[in-house]
């Protein structure tokens, strides 16, 4: 019985030190990421720039191949 309850707590302090690794490196990674987009949002001013209007969404995903309908009023795919 005391070879499982000592198994269990190495198994226990195991788990714990590997998610605390994990948890320090995601923490690593998005406090780097945010160093960056601020360094980037500083060095770069912001000037105002044309944008070319794009097409409307559709209101639902089109097929990888379908092509957009000009014609609002026809179903732009085929429907089996």
């Amino acid at each position: 019985m005391l070879s499982l309850v000592t198994a269990a707590e190495h198994q226990y302090r195991h788990e714990a030190r590997t998610r605390d690794r994990e948890h320090a490196l995601r923490a690593s990674i998005r406090e780097h990421h945010e160093y960056r987009a601020t360094a980037t949002a500083v060095a770069q001013p912001r000037t105002a720039v044309a944008v070319a209007s794009r097409p409307p969404r559709a209101v639902w995903a089109r097929p990888i191949g379908a092509h957009a309908n000009p014609d609002a009023t026809q179903v732009g795919c085929a429907i089996a």
